[in-house]
C-alpha cells in the first residue's frame, strides 16, 4: 500500500495583521511579497493568500491578483454577488490604485506617461512584451518621489491592468524595478533581495452600502 505524498511545508506563517479591514462582505489585506495570490500548478504551489484566509473566511473569493513577489493591498469578496460587483469595478476601471517601487538609475524627467501596448511573449511565458501590432493598450503614469545616486522611489498609477504592466513599463523606460527576476538586468536584480514593488493605495465602492472605500498601506521602502 502506497502512502500519499505529504504536502510541502508552509513557507509563510499567517499573521492577523495581514488583514486591514473585514466585514460580512469584503476583506482587505496586505499581501506579503513571495506569497501567491491563488494556487499555482503543482503540489509545491498550493500555498497562497487564499489558502491562508480560508481558515478564517471559508467563503473567501479572489477578485484580483498581485504577482507573487509584489506586496500590498488586495480586496477579496465573501459572496458570489460581491465578487461579481467588485470584478466589474476592476474590469470597468472604476477602481483606483497606486504602487510604490524602487527603480534603478536617474531619469531625466520627474514624471511621465507610459503608453506602450503589451502582450504575452508566448515563447518565454510568463514574460510579457511590448507589441505595437498585436498588443493590448497599456498605460501607466509615474512620478519620482525620492531620487538617490543610482536609484529612485517612484509612485506608479496604472490606468490599465495588464499582467506585469508596471514591471515591463519601467524596464522599457530603461529603469527596471530592483529585484525583478523577470525583467531587470543582473545589476538591478541583485540590488534588492525582493521585487521592490508594493501596492500602496486602493480605492473602490463597497458593493453593498455603496460607500467609497479608500486604503493606504505604506511600503516602508527606504533608499
Amino acid at each position: 500500500m502506497h502512502s500519499l505524498p505529504s504536502a510541502p511545508p508552509l513557507q509563510f506563517t499567517f499573521h492577523t495583521d495581514w488583514i486591514l479591514y473585514a466585514d460580512d462582505h469584503i476583506v482587505v489585506v496586505n499581501k506579503p511579497s513571495g506569497l501567491l495570490s491563488v494556487p499555482g500548478r503543482g503540489p509545491d504551489k498550493q500555498e497562497c493568500l487564499a489558502s491562508h484566509l480560508e481558515n478564517l473566511y471559508p467563503d473567501i473569493k479572489i477578485v484580483h491578483r498581485l504577482d507573487m513577489d509584489t506586496s500590498g493591498l488586495m480586496v477579496l469578496a465573501r459572496s458570489a454577488e460581491v465578487h461579481k460587483h467588485l470584478s466589474r469595478q476592476f474590469q470597468d476601471r472604476q477602481t483606483k490604485k497606486t504602487y510604490h517601487a524602487i527603480c534603478s538609475g536617474k531619469p531625466s524627467l520627474q514624471s511621465g506617461h507610459i503608453n506602450l501596448p503589451m502582450r504575452c511573449d508566448w515563447e518565454k511565458r510568463p514574460l510579457q512584451m511590448i507589441d505595437f501590432k498585436q498588443g493590448k493598450g497599456a498605460q501607466t503614469f509615474w512620478q519620482i518621489l525620492t531620487q538617490a545616486n543610482d536609484r529612485f522611489l517612484v509612485e506608479l498609477t496604472p490606468i490599465t491592468g495588464r499582467s506585469h504592466q508596471l514591471r515591463l513599463h519601467m524596464k522599457s523606460l530603461g529603469h527596471p524595478i530592483l529585484g525583478d527576476n523577470l525583467y531587470a538586468d543582473p545589476t538591478s536584480l541583485n540590488q534588492a533581495n525582493r521585487l521592490m514593488l508594493h501596492a500602496k493605495t486602493l480605492t473602490f465602492t463597497h458593493p453593498i452600502n455603496q460607500q467609497e472605500m479608500h486604503f493606504d498601506c505604506p511600503s516602508l521602502f527606504i533608499i
